[in-house]
């Protein structure tokens, strides 16, 4: 079993967040990883997914506004705590409703980001943070802003609990935990993977959602 492997790495700045770390052959939509990172129950466990907010909200408590928070991963329990976090905190919106939008993308048969109509004016002309679950090539960032822009959103931050990217596009990646927590981790292109050259199988496909093991 793949979490027969598993193991705990605390947070440095909240001992009440661990990421649980599988070391193997992992491979994501864009490249292979040495480590999958288990970030369910940061994600879907009320009490810690608030840790995590309380965490990211200190990025923000005396910084921009924010209309909406975007998440991606599955992590829109974060995003309505980040949210609650953030308007106690000071933090102001300048929608007319004077309250945050959480809001999740679609993704189209062609794997294109796109927001529906309805979702369309929460995003448009608004102060937005994007709240991903982990980064590690930049590529989804990368696109996820090429999208907000494109919808005429403003971005304010970008806040993720792994990323191995420090800045996108000249914007910094906040994040909880860093190849610093990390030291042995690697991503390769699929051409250059030295676990397939050594034609080790890959143990799971990943992604931000979780795993599939092969």
């Amino acid at each position: 079993m793949l979490l027969d492997r598993e193991y705990k790495v605390p947070s440095k700045y909240n001992s009440n967040i661990n990421l649980k770390v599988v070391p193997g052959h992992f491979a994501t939509s864009h490249s292979h990883i040495n480590f999958y990172m288990d970030m369910t129950t940061l994600k879907v466990r009320h009490s810690e997914a608030a840790e995590v907010a309380r965490q990211m909200a200190q990025e923000y408590q005396y910084s921009k506004p924010i209309d909406t928070i975007i998440c991606m991963d599955g992590c829109e329990i974060i995003g309505s705590c980040l949210a609650e976090e953030l308007t106690k905190n000071g933090i102001m919106s300048l929608n007319r409703h004077n309250s945050m939008y959480v809001i999740t993308p679609e993704f189209d048969s062609n794997g294109q980001m796109i927001f529906r109509d309805n979702l369309q004016p929460m995003v448009r002309n608004k102060n937005i943070l994007l709240l991903l679950a982990s980064a590690t090539t930049g590529r989804t960032i990368a696109r996820s802003l090429s999208c907000i822009q494109y919808y005429g959103g403003i971005i304010q931050g970008i806040s993720a609990i792994f990323s191995a990217a420090t800045e996108i596009y000249g914007e910094p990646v906040h994040h909880i935990f860093s190849t610093e927590d990390l030291p042995d981790y690697e991503t390769y292109n699929q051409e250059e993977c030295p676990f397939c050259k050594n034609k080790q199988k890959i143990d799971a496909i990943v992604n931000g959602f979780g795993y599939s093991e092969l």
